[in-house]
């Protein structure tokens, strides 16, 4: 099969739709001063790029895990929505409840409580092992990832404008800078746990194993890092350290998502309903066949 053009991948057709839907109710905004549009605004421009990224490595899953079984789109959507909202409030009640100064070691404690607050639902997803691929476990991270980004930007858009008093210049430049940068802090570091869970259980049938273990505690030292930057670096030196740290995580979830697609499915993989259904029709076909009949019969 012929790859097909951009226009036709589904993770541009999102962004774009996306997009364009941004900025029409962003005009609207501009042009009438209703604040009614606001919210619709702030979500269109939170959710644009997280969508698309996730749309982009369902593509890439469906393509490694195709012969075996199709990820229903639903689960997808659970896990980005219901993992989103389940992480960042999880993760907000914890931090308000704990953390009250901006010290550097505060800075491993948000990355502690973000990322595991993260992998509630993907963790439920892989007690119930239907989908037991390394691509289906860094799908499962990236959507989740995706999805606490997602609401973490709104919130960080919708501060913004309520601070500027209703300036929406300054709501749009929060919501593009987070939103470009999300795919390299929080869709990576969730990702790369997941994958390396969905190997563990894969491997060796237990879910925290050492390889883990230091997957999460890496995971948790780029988060901090990233905090830390934010609070502490300005102008270029804030740069430099988003690209040192979101260049890292993102070379090494490109590496995962390499390894992941080229690892077999697991050998408990359930076998998909299309695949069935085929086997099914297969065997109905051959006893409609005389000769397999009457070998049947005398079986």
């Amino acid at each position: 099969m012929k790859n097909r053009g951009l226009i036709y991948q589904a993770w541009f057709q999102v962004l774009g739709l996306s997009l364009v839907l941004f900025l029409v109710s962003e005009q609207a905004l501009r042009i009438t001063g209703n604040r009614n549009f606001a919210p619709t605004v702030v979500l269109l421009g939170a959710f644009a790029i997280p969508a698309a990224v996730v749309a982009y490595f369902n593509s890439r899953e469906h393509k490694a895990d195709a012969k075996t079984h199709t990820l229903p789109q639903p689960v997808l959507v659970a896990c980005f929505v219901v993992g989103g909202v389940l992480g960042i409030v999880a993760a907000g009640i914890v931090e308000f409840a704990v953390l009250r100064t901006m010290a550097l070691p505060v800075m491993f404690a948000v990355g502690l409580i973000e990322e595991g607050a993260k992998l509630i639902v993907p963790l439920a997803l892989l007690l119930r092992w239907h989908y037991t691929s390394e691509s289906d476990g860094l799908l499962f991270g990236v959507s989740a990832g995706m999805g606490f980004a997602a609401l973490e930007t709104a919130g960080y858009g919708l501060v913004a404008l309520i601070d500027s008093k209703g300036n929406v210049g300054a709501m749009e430049q929060v919501l593009l800078f987070r939103g470009l940068i999300s795919p390299f802090g929080h869709a990576a570091w969730t990702g790369l746990v997941c994958a390396a869970l969905w190997r563990s259980r894969a491997r060796t049938g237990a879910l925290f194993t050492w390889p883990v273990v230091w997957t999460f505690i890496l995971v948790v030292f780029l988060h901090a890092m990233w905090n830390a930057g934010s609070f502490f670096l300005k102008d270029w030196n804030l740069l430099i350290a988003y690209l040192l740290v979101g260049g890292t995580s993102s070379i090494l979830l490109y590496m995962e998502m390499r390894r992941a697609v080229k690892s077999p499915p697991s050998a408990d993989e359930p076998e998909s309903i299309a695949l069935s259904e085929v086997r099914q029709g297969s065997a109905v076909s051959s006893l409609r066949n005389p000769a397999v009949r009457e070998e049947t019969q005398r079986l």
